[in-house]
């Protein structure tokens, strides 16, 4: 089977809008302007318009699609889908609004997605504190480079399957030879070479200089727990963390195990691990999370993480004030502290 059509689609964007009410004192039409996003080999910006009298006579609050620059000519077919959330999580996202268009060259832009009437807005729980967040994704349509002429079908080209072959390697434990017993008991057999060649730690304490620890059939772990060691392991062996990629539904279970790989992820020098789970948090925080996260990230040095967090509590320091997180943040990163408060100050003036 030929593919015709591929399509890129952007991460997941957040467009954070404080001072709601102030906005109605912006003209009919003017607009809010995201920052550049790339996606399908192309920047684009969002536009947000926070009363559009273009879509209809309640004024509206609109988005629409920028194409910026890009590589190559030609049109770019792409879409714009964006919904009101709650960065807390307890309401669920607002139906998903969407328009596609057809870009000729940059400068040009799509037609309005209609999120929501201002009144319908106000009056809902999604704007809280004079603040509302909306979730955006970017999806650029780019045909398929086209199969060559053959005379005759060539054999499809199987799947790689190396992540495969070497999963069943550990879960079989064939030739293991070494054993990870984690806090609690639980043990692990592995293989050396396997840990060394994906992991300067491993590398280190496995074939190090002293001939004691390279000849440990046994090797202890104390600062993880046996689930988040065993997706650790399995992300050594197969480059995946299926853990991390639930459902909607199971946020907080994925926030957990991101904190727990994250900081496994560091230990063992594991940097495309550490990313995915910086990744995997930034998008997951919330009132209840967010002081244990911002601590997380200070200690392991994830400044991106960082600073979403720094912009989440300066936007609702009231509520994570009362959490237990922000007392353990309080007392083993006081550093942070005084940058918070100045985020915080600065949302507030």
């Amino acid at each position: 089977m030929q593919n015709l059509t591929e399509v890129c689609r952007s991460r997941t964007l957040l467009l954070k809008v404080e001072g709601h009410s102030v906005t109605a004192a912006m003209k009919d039409g003017e607009f809010i302007k995201s920052r550049r996003w790339a996606a399908g080999g192309h920047d684009w910006e969002i536009h947000l318009r926070p009363k559009d009298h273009w879509a209809g006579h309640h004024r509206p609050i609109t988005l629409k699609l920028v194409l910026v620059s890009g590589a190559g000519g030609g049109d770019v077919k792409a879409k714009l889908s964006c919904r009101l959330v709650d960065p807390t999580g307890k309401l669920r996202p607002s139906k998903e609004k969407s328009v596609s268009h057809n870009f000729p060259s940059p400068g040009h832009y799509s037609g309005p997605a209609v999120l929501m009437a201002r009144e319908e807005l106000e009056a809902s729980s999604y704007l809280k504190d004079d603040v509302h967040t909306v979730e955006c994704v970017i999806t650029v349509l780019r045909q398929a480079p086209p199969a060559a002429a053959e005379d005759r079908p060539e054999a499809a080209e199987p799947s790689p399957d190396l992540h495969r072959h070497l999963g069943e390697l550990r879960r079989k434990e064939t030739g293991a030879d070494v054993t990870f017993v984690v806090r609690g008991g639980r043990s692990f057999a592995a293989h050396r070479a396997v840990l060394a060649a994906r992991s300067p730690v491993f590398a280190a304490e496995l074939f190090g200089g002293m001939k004691e620890a390279a000849a440990a059939a046994i090797v202890e772990v104390e600062d993880m727990d046996a689930a988040a060691f065993e997706v650790l392991l399995h992300f050594v062996y197969t480059d995946t963390a299926p853990e991390l990629d639930r459902h909607d539904e199971e946020d907080a279970v994925v926030a957990a195990m991101a904190q727990h790989l994250l900081a496994g992820a560091d230990r063992y020098g594991l940097d495309r691990l550490k990313l995915i789970c910086e990744g995997k948090l930034s998008d997951r925080v919330t009132v209840d999370t967010a002081a244990t996260t911002l601590a997380l990230a200070e200690q392991h040095g994830c400044e991106q993480l960082k600073a979403t967090c720094v912009d989440f509590i300066a936007g609702h320091l009231d509520a994570v004030l009362e959490t237990d997180g922000y007392k353990h943040l309080e007392a083993n990163c006081p550093a942070v502290l005084t940058q918070l408060l100045k985020a915080a100050h600065g949302g507030n003036k």
